[in-house]
């Protein structure tokens, strides 16, 4: 009996022995990925363009397998932030640059093996760190950076015997001289579309820049006099008899630029082709904004790609990211060689930002504070006096910026 026993333990002896010496390799093989690590990225692309490019990251990084899917701008913001939240939302999505403070806690910073401060810095024009970069942490990275430049139409300048204005004063100066008013007094052709919240495109950019371009001024702060001083210029363009060039019954500053009856027109880059196609005979050029003397501050706004901080693959993530970014960077230099387009990459080392970027549909910080800024313009243009105008915003500024950021607000660097 016993010796029955004593065989019937042998296997069994010889079966641990084996998983012994080989458990840990046999265990460490089924926790092995199956497959390539898969991440999910969303961004406004055509499925078109994206294929291709993402394709090629894949050839690159065969350990990846990227599934894009292209998102509405509505709501985007909002949808994207809520998914991430739930645990179901991307691995890498398209994010503003101005949207960094209201996704805090959602990004995962870059891995430095991936992408360094150094390698950042060197790479990115100072917005981008301005925008990506807190507390030494990378947690964007830019597609490509674009701001706001003055369109000007040739043949009106032409005609009217101006130079393209390098300051301000030059701009007063040639828009009011090739504006054309009628018997009336109704303008006809206009010299510069500034001066509305109605009908002036991009106005909360225009604005944005005249602030930050101001000495003294922290947007942060309304009441002050540089920022009275700074909305009464704006608005005094319709206001201001002496240097009257646009007015709030006129057609959008796009539709009149693009009709041949707007000298001055303040776009980003994305606006140009758009005009092209609109009237292939307009005859058009883009140059740098006016500065004030002894200035040279632009307006930038621009998107580019965050990782998810719940993403399972943070590494790949930010591969992908980086990669983005490196395609983008090579149209770029293209765009710095096209003569219509070059000014905005020569204006990239002094683009600043704030939260007055139109077009960002975020729900948030730009649309709430575009909102409370054109009640001030709008205000002022119904008569009611500018420093007034600031003192019913204050609040709301302050309170937007509580909301999305957290206070202190720090003055923006200049």
């Amino acid at each position: 009996m016993i010796k029955a026993v004593a065989g019937a333990l042998v296997p069994v002896i010889i079966v641990s022995v084996l998983l012994f010496i080989f458990g840990p390799r046999l265990t460490s093989r089924t926790n092995v990925p199956s497959g390539p690590a898969a991440i999910k990225y969303t961004g406004f692309e055509d499925e078109n363009v994206m294929v291709p490019v993402l394709q090629e990251f894949e050839k690159n990084n065969p350990g990846i397998k990227v599934n894009y899917s292209r998102q509405s701008s509505v709501n985007y913001r909002t949808r994207v932030q809520t998914q991430i939240r739930e645990g179901a939302g991307p691995d890498v999505f398209t994010i503003h640059s101005t949207w960094t403070k209201m996704f805090t806690g959602d990004l995962a910073p870059a891995p430095s093996d991936i992408l360094n401060l150094t390698a950042f810095q060197n790479t990115y024009f100072p917005v981008a760190m301005e925008s990506f970069v807190s507390e030494g942490s990378i947690y964007g990275v830019p597609d490509e950076i674009g701001g706001l430049a003055l369109y000007y139409n040739e043949e009106i300048l032409s005609g009217g015997g101006v130079q393209v204005p390098k300051t301000w004063q030059e701009f007063i100066d040639a828009a009011t001289k090739v504006t054309v008013k009628d018997s009336t007094g109704a303008i006809k052709t206009a010299g510069a579309a500034l001066g509305t919240s109605s009908n002036v495109d991009f106005w909360p950019d225009i604005l944005g820049l005249l602030l930050l371009q101001q000495p003294g001024v922290n947007p942060a702060e309304p009441v002050s006099a540089q920022v009275t001083e700074v909305l009464k210029f704006y608005t005094g363009f319709v206001t201001d008899p002496a240097r009257k060039t646009w007015d709030t019954t006129l057609l959008s500053s796009t539709t009149m630029f693009a009709q041949g009856t707007l000298a001055f027109y303040f776009a980003p880059g994305s606006e140009a082709a758009r005009l092209s196609i609109s009237n292939p005979n307009l005859k058009f050029k883009i140059a740098p904004v006016p500065q004030l003397p002894g200035r040279n501050i632009a307006w930038g706004s621009f998107w580019g790609n965050a990782v998810s901080v719940k993403s399972k693959h943070v590494k790949e993530s930010w591969k992908l990211a980086k990669f983005l970014s490196e395609r983008q960077q090579e149209k770029q230099k293209i765009k710095a060689s096209d003569p219509l387009l070059s000014v905005f990459i020569s204006q990239g080392p002094v683009y600043k930002s704030w939260y007055l970027a139109s077009g960002t549909a975020d729900s948030g910080i730009n649309d709430e504070m575009i909102k409370v800024w054109g009640e001030a313009v709008n205000a002022v243009l119904s008569g009611t006096p500018v420093q007034s105008a600031l003192q019913n915003i204050d609040s709301k500024v302050k309170k937007i910026l509580e909301t999305y950021t957290g206070l202190p607000t720090p003055t923006p660097k200049r």
